[in-house]
């Protein structure tokens, strides 16, 4: 366990690397009883650093209480509270405890410039993968080659072979810290992604024994789940229990564009662990999604690139073993990556280590 001092010290650190300075006000956002010793460790990290700081905090109870995940997202109480959303647009820094991600209320506030930091996960989880200037250069490194690349093909062994068009989106880089005006990240971070064409991406995609389906599952998958992808949009879902469990989660929106290709990138952050999920399910997974060399594939909203899907169906799946080709050039194969620039040497083993 971490003692809170060593936590609000920590948060310190994570303020400064976001170039929170003194007179710059610091809000951080909560709801209800949920985080309320985070608030108080970030308000006194932005004191310490001579900032105005306070907490602004909703009443309502909202997507992330406690250790229940992430059912849906898009959808939070800013929505009600117009005098809310203005105090955050007018905010130099803001933290966010309640989980604004993929909302229209998120936009808003980046496009005031206002800088933006979620951070939901499990305390240990943060101090363990505490973000470095080393990782914000493989991510950076990361999008430049998504950047330039027009398209990206996906395979893993278990059959996969996915082809994503390339350009219509930009690139999200995530490196764990908010530094520049209007910038949003959340902490820890460690991973890139970007978007396909709304009708540009294709194939078939399994998703592997001991790939992980995050919230609102929170599990490793148990037998293959494939997946036929036409014109960008899931057609066909496949499989056993878990494609089931999958399939249902989508129909319950009444919402097709739940089944649109969401997100694709890759994570760089080589103190993740792919066990984590086995044995904690709170926040929102960010572990899982960040684990070096996994390549994450995503449903449902796209508004976060600058899309216009909204749909509150989103799910996460991080996968592992895969190998990406950017313009037919090889970046990972089998879970390791290939540029020299996105190695690193004391990375645990990441290859899949399947039953036979």
């Amino acid at each position: 366990m971490i003692r809170w001092a060593d936590f609000a010290a920590l948060c310190k650190r994570e303020l400064e690397l976001c170039a929170a300075t003194e007179g710059e006000t610091v809000v951080v956002l909560s709801q209800g009883d949920d985080r309320l010793d985070y608030a108080d460790a970030f308000l006194t990290a932005a004191r310490d650093l001579g900032a105005y700081a306070y907490n602004l905090r909703l009443s309502e109870i909202g997507t992330t209480l406690g250790s229940s995940g992430i059912t849906s997202v898009g959808v939070n109480p800013l929505a009600r509270n117009p005098a809310a959303l203005r105090a955050l647009q007018e905010a130099d820094l803001v933290i966010d405890l309640v989980f604004l991600l993929w909302s229209k209320e998120q936009i808003a506030i980046q496009a005031s410039g206002t800088r933006m930091l979620m951070v939901i996960e499990p305390v240990d989880l943060l101090a363990r993968m505490f973000p470095t200037r080393e990782q914000k250069e493989r991510v950076q490194i990361s999008a430049e080659l998504l950047a330039k690349a027009k398209t990206l093909r996906l395979t893993n062994p278990a059959g996969s072979d996915v082809t994503y068009q390339l350009g219509a989106y930009p690139v999200i880089p995530e490196w764990g810290f908010a530094e520049t005006r209007g910038r949003w990240d959340s902490w820890p971070g460690g991973f890139a992604f970007t978007g396909g064409a709304d009708d540009g991406v294709d194939g078939r995609l399994v998703v592997d024994r001991g790939d992980i389906l995050v919230a609102p599952f929170n599990t490793y998958v148990s037998e293959p789940i494939e997946l036929t992808i036409e014109h960008g949009v899931v057609t066909d879902i496949r499989g056993g229990h878990d494609a089931e469990l999958l399939q249902d989660y989508l129909d319950e929106f009444d919402d097709p564009r739940g089944y649109a290709c969401s997100h694709i990138g890759w994570g760089v952050n080589e103190n993740a662990r792919w066990s984590h999920r086995a044995s904690r399910t709170e926040g929102f997974g960010q572990e899982a999604r960040a684990f070096y060399g996994n390549v994450m594939f995503a449903l449902g909203p796209n508004q976060e690139l600058g899309g216009s899907n909204d749909t509150p169906a989103h799910i996460d799946i991080p996968m592992r073993g895969c190998s990406v080709y950017l313009d037919d050039e090889p970046v990972i194969v089998d879970g390791r990556f290939t540029i020299p620039e996105l190695q690193v040497s004391t990375v645990r083993a990441t290859r899949s280590v399947r039953s036979r």
